[in-house]
């Protein structure tokens, strides 16, 4: 795993979490915010293995 994977996994998670203390709360801006944070984490985690397969096709 490249860092880009392992900060996006983080961010994914970090946003689950805040959109369910945001259910817990009531607060939909809190829901919306872990959302947000989920679909970046997750676009960066594919930056990621985006950038590990063309590492592996250069070491070929």
């Amino acid at each position: 795993m490249n860092q880009d994977q392992v900060k996006g996994k983080a961010k994914d998670i970090g946003g689950k979490i805040q959109e369910k203390v945001g259910e817990v709360l009531g607060s939909s801006e809190q829901q919306a915010k872990g959302l947000a944070k989920q679909s970046e984490g997750k676009l960066q985690e594919k930056a990621g293995d985006a950038k590990d397969i063309v590492q592996d096709r250069g070491n070929r």
